[in-house]
């Protein structure tokens, strides 16, 4: 998906904390302090949070740090 465009609602997957922790391997905490630092999206459905899982591919592909080749 290109950036600016958007799944329509009925179409996009949220994932709970402890899913994107198990996905990212890291703990929940980890989680929850990217989501309150802004640096991953997340609605909050009650108490709880779910983040799009389409966000948390974007996070670890912005993230990734590779090696560059000259």
């Amino acid at each position: 998906m290109a950036a600016g465009e958007r799944q329509p609602l009925n179409e996009v997957q949220f994932l709970t904390v402890a899913e994107v922790a198990s996905v990212m391997r890291v703990s929940k905490m980890t989680v929850y302090r990217l989501v309150h630092s802004g640096h991953l999206p997340a609605i909050r459905v009650g108490r709880s949070f779910r983040v799009p899982e389409q966000a948390v591919h974007e996070y670890l592909r912005e993230s990734y740090v590779g090696v560059e080749t000259a």
